[in-house]
């Protein structure tokens, strides 16, 4: 068979491989539809039904990935099973899901890498603004940065989980590449200001005294607010991703200009349904304890007793008195798991208060 042969052949494969994949992703569409109505003749009068379950898509997304053999790698695959669930549950309901704006941060990054690009994604001004719409049921859930690889904990988000009875659904992790861009009408050799949010400023410290140790470093409220400044000015650059570069029609001047290769973020998913146990979960807890000697030891006691592993801990000063604090808690299990119980109840009973955030799925992206 000749070479052009043989590409026709292939190319015909291609095509009756397009048509039943699209056959049985209509298939899917259907059933995701059906299911949306048998939840609803099985509802109570006044009852909202959940079509959302983060359980259930941690499950397939994880069930996906040991089946797959190539020769895409587990995490492709993931991403296109993670599509395909977010566009048949659009048929079901489209969710509502709010992340720190405007449109173009990262955070509305990590929104679609967990929801996938059939939600509707709603900017909000503030961390805080996120918590109070998700609470006052306005959207479905909400997406807020929680800590950073370089820069530690993003203590705006940990003082309003003190401020609100919210529960954590989810987590993702998104490398962070930051770039330094300009509009059509910089002048690249008389830049004298970069723009940026703080975060993205302090991860890119040694770079920009290395490369820019002159210029003012002004921190706004996004990396998004930094391209949309620059847009309009000869003088300025602005730190960002590859989403708000795209988004306002900058060039990129310099690539991946992170101090640190490994740079991540990690986001946490809030709404106001618990999940239930997956076998593969993270509990997040804050805790308040009396400041007496030895209080960290009495804390960490139960976790080191039952053999249950911690991936986080911070402190925070209280709200309720002077020179006192809080514990940011997180580990792996949930919260129904038989040992974590038994630790949850003797930290319960050292504690001034103990509050349970939430148990969810492991990242799977």
């Amino acid at each position: 068979m000749s070479d052009e042969a043989q590409l026709t052949a292939l190319r015909n494969r291609i095509d009756s491989l397009d048509e039943k994949l699209l056959e049985l992703i209509s298939e899917r569409a259907r059933c995701a539809q059906t299911v949306a109505d048998v939840k609803q003749k099985t509802l109570a009068e006044g009852e909202k039904p959940v079509f959302y379950r983060p359980e259930r898509e941690a499950w397939v997304l994880k069930h996906i990935m040991e089946l797959n053999k190539g020769p895409l790698d587990n995490e492709e695959v993931a991403r296109l099973f993670r599509e395909i669930m977010s566009a048949c549950l659009a048929l079901e309901e489209p969710l509502k899901v709010a992340y720190l704006g405007p449109e173009g941060t990262f955070t509305q990054a990590a929104a679609l890498k967990h929801f996938g690009h059939s939600v509707h994604s709603v900017p909000m001004a503030a961390i805080d603004e996120i918590f109070r719409e998700v609470a006052a049921g306005a959207v479905h859930f909400g997406v807020v940065p929680v800590e950073n690889s370089t820069e530690g904990a993003i203590n705006h988000t940990l003082d309003s989980f003190l401020e609100h009875d919210l529960v954590i659904c989810g987590e993702v992790e998104l490398r962070i590449h930051h770039h330094l861009l300009v509009g059509e009408n910089t002048r690249t050799d008389k830049i004298s200001r970069v723009y940026s949010h703080a975060q993205s400023l302090a991860q890119c410290r040694k770079w920009l005294d290395a490369h820019y140790p002159n210029v003012e470093r002004v921190a706004v409220a996004s990396n998004a607010e930094a391209a949309r400044r620059v847009k309009g000015e000869w003088n300025s650059a602005a730190i960002a991703g590859d989403i708000a570069g795209e988004l306002y029609g900058l060039t990129c001047i310099a690539e991946k200009i992170e101090d640190r290769p490994d740079n991540s973020t990690r986001f946490l998913m809030i709404g106001n349904q618990e999940v239930p146990p997956t076998g593969d979960d993270k509990t997040s807890i804050i805790v308040s304890m009396n400041n007496r000697p030895g209080v960290l030891h009495h804390l960490l006691q139960p976790f080191h007793d039952n053999g249950i592993d911690l991936t986080r801990i911070e402190t925070r000063p209280s709200r309720s008195g002077k020179w006192t604090y809080v514990f940011f808690i997180d580990f792996f299990g949930h919260q129904h798991d038989p040992l974590i119980r038994d630790a949850l109840e003797k930290i319960r009973e050292e504690s001034v208060a103990l509050k349970i955030l939430g148990s969810y799925p492991k990242a799977v992206l």
